[in-house]
């Protein structure tokens, strides 16, 4: 480690703080946040924004400014990112309050995602040395090396820029034809009469398949098999033994009276849920070595104080720890003294510690697999079943009490979220060179745009939508949902809940990830499907062993998931205007939604393999 050598010397001084820089981040940062959060509540999951802002920003940068630096790059993709983190915690968690029929507003998302960033970006400052530096070779952070590397290719830019631009244009082209103009149906389905009450479904969309290539096939395999486990297996054994006119609980209705969706609603996502919470827990024990070492730096930090800061290097130099205590007890205060927001002090010490305990969890789990595989949705679910179930041993099971507990895991989520992000971000500035403070102010400013829009967008899609439904499942909200109004009233199916955790470690005794198959368990099966047939064009194109052409591939995908996801939410606003309408007819049939499907993946491969396309 004493060897390592940054892309820029602490002793060199480039521009890098600049508002140039700060400008353009802020905006890629509002746009990556609108498009996670519309793919994080279809799909239940959010891809990394890094790689694909990196491009972009040395694009733009070099279009209108004469010699931008390495580290004003740098520095954008590090606000931009802020978006995607952001938009994860709140996604993850606020819809469950949509669902219980207490929507917060639109201000108290906004205060509830900004300050839970800001938290998140400031509990990661005593760990960053540990993590970032002190393991720098033993965790490897892959996008955050990855995006290193492709600010250091800089040559690469022009070209980069213009494929995720390519896919921005495919991805809002395909989202008019489809949900504007009504030309075909995103949604192909097909019944299949011999498995009883089955069917076959795929979300044609870009986005998804955006989702399928980046997360490749090994994540999206597991996906699809936690699908086709549901639908294809146990929703038929369900129907099969279900006769009779027995209600059986949780459906309100029985189960010969129900279709595939409501067997899946009222059965299936509870195996699912129990199935995600055991791929939390084990996620957790397996970097609990790693956990010690890094809270014993973190507090020995906190300890060392700041005599001898000024003594450290420029490309060592974090936000002062006197601002980090400062920030953090008022953030604190103003959660629990704020009129109207449900919490009380045990609420907020709850979230201090479990939020401090998650955020070093999160910041090495990054390290070890990425942001975009990083299992966020499980810690916040073991963070609020343990708010929750403490509230019931005191007794607490009233209403307020269950609000409380999911309004605290909005800010807890955001944070692990934003932690999560920092760190992959700071491990990129750590190899080239860049200036600590400076990435994190920067993160704490572009908290702002994203926060001001995300309860617009969440309104907007709930509007149109509804969470919950198949069109817009909210996966890791409505679970939320249903383990904090279960736990609290005492009323959760126990023994469905108890199969997705036996069906979780089944898959972990198998050496494989749990979480991908919990969510593909829990997902409708359309949406892991078409994960799949990303995974597929994937694999193919990694045969070829070419890094170049793997990452010109996710710079594809990236603009066909940001293309398909903004216009979506802005169809989703004209809907709510009444300029769309929601419920026409398409005047295509679904087989050609899925030759449409498969034409945009074969063109996907061939603009990833042809090396040339733009120089």
């Amino acid at each position: 480690m004493k060897t390592f050598k940054p892309h820029i010397a602490a002793t060199t001084k480039v521009p890098e703080f600049t508002l140039r820089a700060i400008i353009l981040g802020c905006v890629l940062g509002l746009i990556f946040g609108v498009g996670n959060a519309y793919l994080g509540l279809k799909v239940g999951t959010t891809v990394s924004a890094s790689i694909p802002a990196a491009v972009l920003s040395m694009a733009i940068l070099r279009a209108f400014f004469k010699r931008p630096s390495i580290l004003e790059n740098n520095l954008v993709q590090t606000i931009a990112s802020v978006g995607e983190g952001l938009a994860a915690g709140v996604i993850f968690t606020a819809p469950a309050l949509f669902i219980l029929g207490e929507p917060p507003s639109i201000f108290r998302v906004f205060l509830l995602a900004a300050l839970g960033g800001v938290l998140g970006v400031l509990f990661m400052i005593p760990m960053r040395r540990y993590i970032i530096v002190e393991e720098h070779g033993k965790l490897p952070f892959p996008e955050g090396v990855a995006c290193a590397e492709i600010l250091k290719s800089g040559e690469k830019g022009r070209g980069g820029a213009l494929l995720a631009i390519l896919g921005i244009g495919i991805g809002a082209l395909y989202k008019v034809c489809s949900s504007a103009l009504h030309l075909w149906n995103e949604v192909a389905t097909w019944k299949i009469p011999k498995i009883l009450r089955s069917e076959m479904s795929i979300d044609c969309t870009p986005a998804l398949l955006g989702v399928g290539y980046i997360i490749g096939p090994r994540i999206s395999s597991l996906l699809f098999t936690g699908g086709i486990l549901a639908w294809w297996v146990i929703i038929p054994l369900i129907s099969k033994f279900g006769v009779g006119g027995t209600t059986i609980f949780p459906g309100t209705i029985p189960i010969s009276q129900m279709g595939p969706e409501e067997i899946w609603s009222n059965y299936v996502r509870y195996i699912g849920a129990g199935a995600v919470g055991i791929g939390g827990l084990i996620s957790l024990t397996k970097i609990l070595p790693l956990l010690s070492k890094t809270f014993k730096s973190g507090f020995h930090e906190l300890l060392a104080g700041v005599k001898h800061r000024r003594k450290l290097p420029r490309t060592d130099q974090d936000i002062s720890l006197r601002w980090l205590i400062l920030g953090s007890v008022a953030i604190i205060l103003f959660l629990w003294l704020f009129p109207g927001l449900p919490m009380n002090f045990l609420t907020i010490s709850l979230l201090v510690i479990l939020g401090f305990l998650f955020v070093a969890v999160t910041s090495i789990t990054v390290g070890l697999v990425g942001s975009t595989s990083n299992p966020v949705s499980g810690m916040t679910i073991t963070t609020l079943l343990a708010t929750c179930l403490i509230f019931v041993v005191l007794g607490w099971t009233e209403r307020i009490y269950l609000i409380a507990a999911l309004t605290m895991s909005v800010v807890a989520n955001v944070a692990i979220a934003l932690a999560g992000t920092t760190s992959q971000d700071l491990k990129t500035g750590f190899l080239l060179g860049a200036t600590p403070k400076y990435q994190q102010i920067g993160e704490i400013i572009g908290t702002i745009l994203p926060a001001l829009t995300i309860g617009g967008t969440l309104y907007l899609l709930n509007t149109v939508y509804t969470f919950g439904s198949p069109q817009m499942p909210a996966p890791q909200g409505t679970l939320m949902a249903l383990i904090a109004k279960g736990v609290i009233s005492g009323n959760i199916p126990m023994t469905l809940v108890l199969t997705g955790v036996i069906l979780g470690l089944l898959v972990e005794v198998l050496r494989l990830p749990v979480l991908p198959f919990a969510i593909g368990l829990y997902l409708p099966l359309s949406l892991s499907t078409s994960v799949m047939v990303g995974g597929l064009f994937a694999w193919y194109i990694r045969r070829k062993n070419d890094k170049e052409v793997v990452d010109r591939g996710v710079l594809a995908a990236s603009g066909l998931i940001a293309g398909d996801a903004c216009t979506g939410v802005v169809i989703a606003l004209l809907t709510v205007l009444g300029v769309v309408s929601p419920t026409a007819k398409s005047f295509l049939p679904d087989f050609f939604s899925l030759a449409i499907f498969f034409l945009m993946g074969i063109g996907l491969t061939r603009v990833s393999l042809k090396k040339h396309l733009f120089r």
